[in-house]
């Protein structure tokens, strides 16, 4: 147990530092987070998707069931959280916030070293192609999620999604590897998308910082309760069912897919309402300042917490 939290520290303490480094940067020079959502959405996070599921190297068989596995934990989520969003009253940029960061984690950044670490090789092959295809839909359905309002019909919302162009590089990393035409990992293009992409993850955190240093601590932090219970409660129930209901050949594959479905809310959504819904306010406090309080939040509870989830399930008595 002792091992499982200090790795779940290890791999939170960096997030930490880059949270910080923006978050006191903004306090001393004052930061406009615009124009680093801007070149997240356009540039390093395309980068990284087409890096990530182009190079992801599990088996067809595993790709498609993981797919099928990911794919089905979110509708399940997102079905659930739309079901307590709906039914409290919530409508518009509000509830598509509180969908944000109720159905989308961190399987990427904390997710991956944390599998590495409980399960060994099988964990990161796992964690690796959960995270690809996680970190998919993230950029394709979570921002249709965030740009769709109370005001936009359905072909409005699909359009404005078709102007990224994380769309177009999800689908076409997709067919290049059903086409077998993915280059080489130490081809120049593969090189560039690798040392490209990594950014995104610091850009995303730093933004998230400076988002927490505008942040009204006491309205937001007051409203995370929930989406705290969403993210390691629900989620990982649901998780589970879908995991049960797959029956992975392996208990560890099985295992590892319920552990990534426990994670605290993805950054992703700080940079999407930011540059869509950055007026927006909710309960005192505006759309970007809950969801960067929820990652915040999320994030710390997560230490503790993960290590009870990583407990039960070596026990093998959940799968």
């Amino acid at each position: 147990m002792s091992s499982a939290l200090g790795t779940i520290v290890s791999a939170i303490v960096p997030i930490l530092l880059i949270l910080t480094a923006g978050f006191l940067l903004n306090r001393i020079r004052g930061i406009d987070p615009g124009p680093l959502n801007t070149l997240s959405l356009f540039v390093l996070t395309p980068a990284l998707v087409i890096h990530s599921i182009a190079l992801t190297d599990l088996e067809t068989g595993a790709l498609v069931k993981i797919t099928v596995g990911v794919g089905a934990f979110l509708a399940g989520v997102l079905a659930v959280s739309w079901l307590y969003g709906v039914l409290t009253g919530k409508e518009g940029a509000v509830l598509n916030g509180f969908l944000l960061v109720t159905a989308f984690g961190n399987a990427g950044a904390l997710g991956i070293p944390l599998a590495d670490f409980a399960y060994g090789d099988v964990g990161r092959q796992v964690a690796v192609l959960f995270a690809a295809v996680h970190g998919a839909l993230v950029f394709t359905l979570g921002l249709f999620i965030a740009l769709g309002s109370g005001d936009d019909g359905g072909d409005v919302v699909t359009k404005r999604v078709f102007r990224y162009p994380l769309v177009y590089a999800v689908a076409l990393t997709v067919l290049a590897r059903v086409g077998g035409v993915v280059p080489e990992a130490g081809s120049p293009l593969m090189e560039t998308l690798g040392l490209v992409g990594e950014a995104s993850i610091p850009v995303m955190l730093l933004v998230l910082g400076v988002q927490l240093s505008e942040t009204e601590y006491y309205g937001a932090l007051s409203m995370t309760v929930i989406p705290t219970l969403f993210r390691f409660v629900v989620s990982p129930l649901v998780g589970l069912a879908v995991a049960l209901t797959l029956g992975f050949q392996e208990p560890v594959v099985g295992r590892v897919f319920v552990l990534l479905t426990a994670m605290p809310a993805a950054v992703a959504p700080v940079i999407f309402v930011g540059e869509v819904a950055g007026d927006t306010t909710v309960g005192g406090v505006t759309l970007p300042e809950f969801v960067s309080a929820t990652v915040f939040v999320t994030t710390l509870a997560s230490i503790p917490l993960l290590g009870v989830v990583i407990t039960l399930l070596q026990t093998g008595v959940l799968i």
